[in-house]
């Protein structure tokens, strides 16, 4: 099919093709009456052309997530290695993408690559979906003439701490979703069960057990406050996420406690090693001068704690130190790691030993969260039946206690 290098819309047509056939699809166009004269230029007779509605739910509201962005580099690299130009590999992948955002986007780079713009800096214009780190390594491959190779390095790069990325927030997901049921299931108790059961209660005329006063208090105060309850939950949960992203301070805080909870900051820091070890790789692999490659590293080191130390590193580096030295004098990197980078810078092959680095610290996460979810099943289930059987239980103990005494 034909393209031009603006697209423009997307419009539906319906016809006949040169048999006679019955045929129906999609094209791009600026106008109808473009995709009608491109529709002929195909042979086809347009019998009905319109402009195709965009979705009432999703589309351009979606947006644009670091795994579309590892889906488009990889598809590109493909492209690209395949011998195919760089105009018409964008026109391919663009075709494949269901999210309008995406498509939007990729029209955009597309069109200024069209223009006679570099690749690097088109790209770079979209800073929210590209940093400095992907556009820098694709800068140096345009420089290069390894283009192909270098997208597919990136590739690999994105598709390796995304997958890290979603393996964590897995395992995060399960315990917040069943703590969560758990509060709606004990809210509604609270507010709708209890208050039925003390109704009945009224009527016994004795005292009621310790432990069924103290769940009707709650039931009481929740009823009275739930409103005021709610909305404290929800502005302490957006004062927490602001204050993440405005405060420094709060943010390296929360960095540094990360790292002393026990299990949790075992994985956070095998993640941290994990993706320090593959973006230097990747940077250095790609000719990146180690002092820039260290900068980019810092920058998506992922843990304050550890970007200071990776500044500190390249501060180091910038003045003579020895890689080795400069991470070894932070105190904050494993033996093992610093093993590897001796052997690496004596041997000329540090990319290959970061990147057998990154691999064994991305297994090891890999690992560790396994196991932190086989251990947080059952403990959240256990603490689910608790809270639930609890209530439960609190209702009920007055009724086996009048049947007792009857």
């Amino acid at each position: 099919m034909a393209t031009s290098a603006i697209r423009g819309d997307v419009f539906t047509w319906s016809g006949t093709d040169k048999a006679g056939r019955p045929s129906k699809g999609e094209i791009h166009a600026v106008s109808q009456a473009m995709a009608k004269a491109q529709l002929r230029q195909q042979g086809i007779n347009p019998k009905n052309v319109k402009k195709k509605p965009k979705p009432l739910f999703g589309g351009k509201g979606k947006p644009i997530k670091p795994a579309d962005i590892a889906v488009f580099t990889r598809q590109l690299a493909t492209m690209l290695k395949a011998g195919v130009p760089l105009v018409q590999s964008f026109e391919i992948v663009e075709d494949g993408v269901d999210k309008e955002s995406m498509r939007t986007l990729i029209t955009t780079i597309r069109n200024d690559v069209a223009s006679g713009s570099g690749l690097a800096p088109s790209l770079a214009k979209h800073p929210r979906q590209f940093d400095e780190l992907f556009c820098s390594l694709v800068g140096s491959g345009e420089d290069s003439g390894t283009l192909e190779v270098m997208l597919d390095r990136v590739a690999t790069y994105k598709e390796k701490t995304e997958a890290l990325k979603a393996k964590i927030k897995k395992a995060m997901t399960y315990p917040i979703a069943v703590i969560c049921v758990a509060v709606i299931v004990c809210a509604i108790l609270l507010i709708k069960v209890v208050p039925v059961f003390a109704k009945t209660f009224e009527s016994f005329g004795s005292e009621l057990p310790a432990f069924t006063q103290f769940v009707m208090n709650i039931s009481e105060f929740v009823q009275e406050w739930w409103v005021i309850i709610f909305l404290a939950l929800v502005g302490i949960f957006i004062s927490f996420r602001e204050a993440k992203l405005r405060s420094v301070k709060f943010s390296e805080f929360l960095d540094r406690l990360a790292l002393r909870i026990p299990v949790v900051g075992d994985i956070v820091h095998d993640a941290v090693i994990a993706r320090f070890s593959r973006t230097l790789s990747t940077t250095f692999a790609a000719g990146v001068p180690l002092v820039d490659a260290l900068n980019s590293t810092a920058g998506a080191a992922g843990n304050s704690v550890y970007a200071k130390g990776i500044r500190r590193i390249r501060d180091d580096v910038t003045t003579g130190s020895s890689l080795y030295n400069a991470i070894k004098a932070t105190s904050l990197f494993p033996h093992m790691l610093l093993q590897m980078v001796s052997i690496g810078e004596e041997s000329g092959a540090l990319d290959d030993m970061l990147d057998k680095v990154a691999t064994h610290y991305e297994e090891a996460v890999d690992n560790a969260v396994d196991s932190l979810s086989s251990l947080l099943e059952p403990l959240i289930m256990s603490i689910l039946g608790v809270l639930v059987g609890g209530l439960m239980i609190a209702m009920y103990l007055p009724i086996f206690m009048l049947g007792s005494v009857i």
